[in-house]
């Protein structure tokens, strides 16, 4: 069974970093892809980053955010960087491999001001 498991979320300042990590278990292979989605309260689930073909981020957080994969470990990491209290919220490891998609529990980050 493939478990996806964050970790690293917290309370920052604004201003602050953080890092989350994202690890896999129950797979032998690698994910096509794998990314970080956010929920903050009353709004819809969105997309914060994600790498496979190609690494894509969301327009909020271009510059302050970098996504990173270590293929051998099957884990990725989100390095969070000036982060905003609108960046507080869950966020969600995702990962697909071959057309199934895969969520973490999520961790919850959150930016004080």
């Amino acid at each position: 069974q493939v478990q996806l498991v964050e970790s690293g979320g917290g309370l920052v300042q604004a201003g602050g970093s953080l890092r989350l990590s994202c690890a896999a278990s129950g797979i032998m292979f690698r994910f096509n892809a794998m990314g970080w989605y956010r929920q903050a309260p009353g709004k819809q689930r969105e997309l914060v980053a994600i790498s496979g073909g190609r690494t894509n981020y969301a327009d909020s957080v271009k510059g302050r955010f970098t996504i990173s994969r270590d293929n051998a470990k099957n884990t990725a990491y989100l390095q969070m960087n000036s982060l905003k209290p609108e960046d507080t919220g869950v966020y969600l490891c995702n990962a697909v491999f071959d057309k199934i998609t895969y969520w973490g529990q999520g961790t919850q980050v959150t930016v004080s001001s």
